[in-house]
């Protein structure tokens, strides 16, 4: 009969009695071996002032992994805002409510909060050019701030990406992206007036029903959504991407200044202030 040899745990290993430099050296080399580079970097300031301050171990090292904790969630931050394409580091935090009387903060705050994004729910934004449809779809940067993917396009180039891969023989791939991030939004939505491409609506409408009660899409229009069928040049294709939309969807009206109108209107009274001169009307 063979006897397996029984299996010990290993005896720690021991010092031997070497000098502090050569633990503090084996510990950084650790740290290295385990890309804990921020650590690594960290390491002599944070061991002289838990020595200072009297840290205890366990207080060094949580202070230490923090440090670490801290770097990768800033470095995938940057990798999320990366994919997601904004066209602006917009927060809401910026958005000037008080001069766009026209929307309704209590709900865009309220949809700050990002609740919608665990019912799959949509946001249309509808209202006239320059009134901060785009803008307000700064909630997208809340969504990648909290940790979730994102991405922003606008119909236009949503339907030539989806178009090119269809001649590609790329479409699955294109669909799998779109369908991919947490939270899409699509800008500029039914925004021609003239020769609709039944080729981009129907990529339109595909990347919407593939997210539909799966992931949340964010739609930005300057046509009202009574209008989408004309814009579409088919009523059939805007009354199925509505029931999609619409149907965990809300919608925000803005009937409002436009801001790119008064920034020009601002612009115009400083020139004519500087042109005519102090205290002249």
């Amino acid at each position: 009969m063979i006897t397996r040899p029984e299996l010990t745990e290993p005896e720690p290993t021991q010092p031997d009695g070497s000098s502090e430099a050569a633990t503090y050296q084996r510990l950084r080399a650790h740290l290295d071996t385990l890309k804990l580079g921020t650590a690594a970097e960290a390491l002599t300031g944070v061991l002289d002032t838990a020595r200072d301050q009297q840290w205890t171990p366990t207080a060094t090292l949580e202070h230490l992994l923090g440090l670490e904790v801290v770097q990768a969630e800033a470095r995938r931050l940057a990798g999320r805002l990366r994919f997601a394409c904004l066209p602006h580091s917009w927060t809401l935090a910026e958005f000037d409510f008080a001069a766009q009387p026209g929307v309704d903060e209590k709900l865009v705050r309220e949809l700050a909060a990002l609740r919608f994004l665990d019912d799959a729910g949509n946001v249309l934004f509808v209202g006239p050019p320059g009134t901060g449809k785009t803008m307000l779809a700064r909630l997208a940067r809340a969504a990648v701030n909290a940790g979730h993917r994102v991405y922003f396009t606008t119909a236009a180039d949503l339907a030539k990406r989806c178009r090119k891969a269809a001649l590609e023989g790329r479409w699955a791939t294109a669909m799998r992206f779109y369908c991919g991030p947490r939270l899409l939004v699509i800008d500029e939505f039914a925004y021609s007036r003239t020769a609709p491409d039944p080729d981009a609506n129907a990529a339109l409408f595909e990347v919407i029903n593939r997210r539909y009660l799966k992931s949340s899409t964010i739609v930005t229009s300057h046509a009202g959504v009574a209008s989408w069928g004309d814009r579409l040049a088919d009523p059939m294709l805007a009354a199925a991407l509505l029931d999609r939309l619409l149907h965990r969807g809300i919608v925000v009206a803005i009937d409002g200044p436009s801001y790119r109108m008064r920034a020009h209107q601002q612009r115009s009274d400083q020139l004519r202030r500087a042109l005519t001169g102090p205290g002249q009307p």
